[in-house]
């Protein structure tokens, strides 16, 4: 009997360590930028920051745009636990218009896909 008791024990803690797994979670400032109206040929970079709120180092695996006029940058190395990071996004200011575009952001984090977006206007100077 005691030795199944034992068992049981070790079983139940096996399961409690298992369950605590440490992972990574991504925390961004925010997820849409408004670049608002901007003259046609300006400057299209702007940076979404975030921060690694997990327990284990964040590894930003893809980024990818809805369209070949918006073109985004991920970090290379891994994100530590607590540290900050950036995701670049150039977006073609040549075009003018309405600007709605869909950043998609896959990693290893608790959450592995998040959809940031950006959006404005670009008009001609006139």
């Amino acid at each position: 009997m005691k030795n199944l008791l034992f068992l049981l024990a070790v079983i139940f803690m096996q399961n409690t360590v298992l369950a605590q797994e440490k992972t990574a979670k991504i925390s961004f400032k925010f997820e849409t930028i408004d670049y608002g109206t901007i003259a046609v040929n300006s400057d299209g970079i702007r940076v979404f920051e975030f921060t690694n709120t997990g327990e284990a180092p964040l590894i930003i695996t893809e980024v990818s745009s809805s369209c070949g006029c918006t073109i985004p940058k991920k970090p290379e190395a891994p994100i530590l636990p607590g540290k900050t990071g950036e995701i670049q996004v150039k977006y073609n200011t040549a075009l003018v218009g309405p600007i709605r575009k869909a950043v998609t952001v896959k990693s290893n984090a608790e959450t592995p896909t998040k959809i940031l977006t950006i959006k404005g206007m670009v008009k001609k100077e006139e």
